[in-house]
């Protein structure tokens, strides 16, 4: 059956690139949908479907506006907020089952920013001549298809005939894919887990899917925290089992592992149930040694080489301050059930009685901002147990699984 795989590009200057890439899709039986990104003109070598000027209008810009303003910043802010709108509003009508799009650095960061719009499962290619560094910023936790354009992305000769034969190719095959469904689907509880919280949330993992549910575990390093976030926001879970939420120490420390602001935000905006345990805050990820930014080295911050690639920093009491600040102002955000789980006798297999992290008073800063912060009503438990002690766990799972019983009950029957 023919699906709808819509092309967005700049088709100003790109247009026999992308002429290309739909004769290819079309070819292989599918229709081709085209979205135009180029501020200052268009082409002529295929109908465009969604010219710049309907792109801009999605977003409230005139786009005689911003030609005359000759600024390509402002242009590139103002469609880089109006092609996701098109492009929802364009899958919200069952007008595309997959997209697909090619650009430099600014044309990619605009085409995957429409890309993350779309839910999770929607096939989505991007070729990109940024494709070969470090594609976070243009991924974030969706599940998007990067594919190196080897030449820029400015014209047909022998390399890129060849890369965007395969892209079409892919993109093609992505959206002819049916997934089978299964009876066997459970309902889906997410859980953040690092190194030093592996023990809990494998025990907790092991008993939830007893209780019947799908437990899908996210590497609490950065990307992972944004791709659970993102699959909280598309609405495909039914709680979250945040028992590892070091990330934020990374934010506030400038480690590696940073999933950003916007980190916890997710259930609490969706109100889907999310308990919350300060997980690994007692540490920020850095990489070797010598990559440990010199003022921590200089104010002989705690180190702690966890191995040849990964060194880890103590977290001090005012960033576990700061931390439990933030996180009782996201808690209080929430429009679902939350709670917070607090374990007493150390956040981590490093910060158990004895341990090199082991640092109480630390670890209260942070409690104490979290309780004195929290609005009431919202449960603050503290476990005098670590957060790796099979007790932990097991009030976790409890919590979570009353946690779900509080959002079905302010549901009402159905």
């Amino acid at each position: 059956m023919p699906k709808t795989i819509c092309i967005i590009g700049a088709f100003d200057t790109k247009g026999e690139d992308h002429a290309f890439l739909r004769d290819e899709i079309r070819k292989r039986g599918h229709r081709a949908v085209t979205i135009n990104i180029g501020v200052f003109g268009s082409t002529t070598l295929f109908p465009v479907d969604y010219e710049a000027d309907e792109v801009a209008r999605a977003g409230g810009f005139n786009l005689a506006e911003l030609r005359s303003a000759r600024e390509k910043a402002t242009a590139m802010k103002a469609f880089d907020e109006a092609a996701p709108k098109l492009v929802l509003r364009l899958f919200g009508e069952q007008k595309l089952d997959g997209i697909i799009g090619m650009g430099g650095s600014g044309g990619s960061a605009i085409i995957a920013s429409a890309m993350r719009a779309l839910p999770i499962g929607v096939p989505k290619v991007l070729v990109s001549t940024v494709a070969s560094g470090d594609v976070s910023f243009y991924v974030r936790g969706k599940d998007i298809t990067m594919i190196p354009s080897i030449v820029d992305v400015a014209g047909l000769n022998r390399v890129s005939r060849l890369v965007y034969a395969r892209a079409a190719g892919a993109i093609c095959g992505m959206a002819e894919t049916e997934i089978p469904a299964s009876a066997q689907d459970r309902p889906i509880i997410t859980a953040s887990m690092f190194g030093n919280t592996t023990d809990c949330v494998n025990r907790c993992a092991k008993i939830l899917s007893e209780k019947g549910f799908e437990v899908l575990i996210f590497h609490a390093t950065g990307t992972g925290g944004r791709a659970m976030e993102t699959l909280i926001a598309d609405g495909l879970v039914e709680a979250v089992l945040d028992i590892t939420t070091t990330e934020w120490a990374d934010e506030l420390c400038g480690g590696v592992f940073s999933a950003g602001p916007d980190r916890l935000d997710a259930p609490g905006m969706r109100a889907v149930p999310h308990l919350i345990a300060p997980g690994c805050v007692d540490m920020a990820n850095f990489g070797p040694p010598s990559s440990v930014p010199a003022k921590y080295r200089e104010s002989k911050r705690l180190l702690y080489e966890w191995n040849p690639s990964v060194t880890l920093m103590r977290t001090n009491t005012e960033e576990n301050r700061q931390m439990g600040e933030i996180f009782a102002r996201k808690a209080n955000a929430a429009q679902g059930p939350v709670a917070f789980l607090i374990p007493l006798r150390g956040v981590s297999m490093l910060d158990g009685d004895g341990q090199p992290f082991c640092d109480r008073a630390a670890n209260q800063a942070m409690f104490e901002a979290i309780r004195q912060n929290l609005r009431p009503g919202i449960p603050f438990v503290e476990v005098d147990r670590n957060i790796n002690d099979p007790e932990f766990a097991a009030q976790a799972v409890e919590w979570i699984i009353q946690l779900i019983q509080q959002a079905k009950k302010a549901d009402g029957p159905h």
